[in-house]
C-alpha cells in the first residue's frame, strides 16, 4: 500500500505570481495492472524508476517534464505494468467521510449536493428493524430527508433512492484521501473503469 507519510512523499515548489505564495504540489503517478485495472497510485519518482527498468509501459504523460544529465522525460501520469500481477481484494474502511466521498456528497433521496459537513447519513432499513450499519444500508442525506424518512423503510415514507447502496470502489476513495479532489483528466479513462462510484 501507499507509504503517506509527509516525509516519504516527493514534492516540488509551484509558484503563483499573483499574491506570491508558495503551493506544495505533489506529483502522482496511476498504476495499472496489464489488464488495465486500477492497481495503486504511486510517485512519480518510483513511475520513472520503474519505466527505466522496463517494468511498465507509459500510457499518459503529464506536461511537466524532469531533465538529467543526458536525458528528459515527461512525467508520467498513468502506467501499466508489462507482466500481470495478483491483486489482493482491497476492502474500504466503513466510516462517515468515505460513505460522503462515495455518495460524492450528494444526498441520496433529494438528489441535491451539500458540503460534506452539512450532510448526515441515513439507514435504509432502520436499525429498529434490523438494519446494519454498513456500505450495503447506509447512504449520505440532508437533515431534512433524514427527518421527512424518520424511522421508517424509504418505502413507508414515500421516498425513492437515487442509488442502490453498494461498496465503493478503492481508487477513487484513495486519491480523494490523497488530497486529489479532481483526479487528472489522464486518469479518467482508467479510474472508472467498473463504474462502480458513479453509477
Amino acid at each position: 500500500m501507499l507509504d503517506n507519510r509527509k516525509e516519504n512523499r516527493y514534492l516540488t515548489l509551484k509558484f503563483i505570481k499573483n499574491n506570491s505564495r508558495i503551493l506544495l504540489v505533489m506529483e502522482w503517478t496511476l498504476l495499472l495492472n496489464s489488464t488495465f485495472e486500477p492497481l495503486r497510485v504511486v510517485t512519480w519518482k518510483k513511475a520513472i524508476i520503474m519505466v527505466m527498468l522496463g517494468k511498465v509501459e507509459v500510457l499518459e504523460e503529464y506536461e511537466r517534464t524532469v531533465n538529467g544529465i543526458k536525458v528528459s522525460f515527461r512525467l508520467p501520469a498513468v502506467i501499466r505494468l508489462k507482466r500481470f500481477i495478483r491483486r489482493p481484494t482491497f476492502l474500504i474502511k466503513f466510516s462517515r467521510q468515505n460513505l460522503y466521498v462515495r455518495d460524492k456528497g450528494v444526498c441520496q433521496y433529494c438528489g441535491t449536493p451539500f458540503e460534506h459537513r452539512e450532510l448526515t447519513y441515513d439507514h435504509v432499513i432502520p436499525r429498529s428493524k434490523g438494519g446494519q450499519t454498513d456500505w450495503t444500508n447506509v447512504v449520505s442525506c440532508c437533515t431534512a430527508c433524514n427527518l421527512k424518512k424518520g424511522g421508517r423503510t424509504p418505502e413507508e415514507a414515500g421516498m425513492t433512492l437515487i442509488r442502490k447502496p453498494k461498496a465503493p470502489i478503492w481508487i477513487p476513495l484513495m486519491t480523494k484521501s490523497l488530497g486529489i479532489d479532481d483526479p487528472p483528466s489522464s486518469w479518467k479513462d482508467y479510474l472508472y473503469l467498473n463504474q462502480e462510484l458513479s453509477s
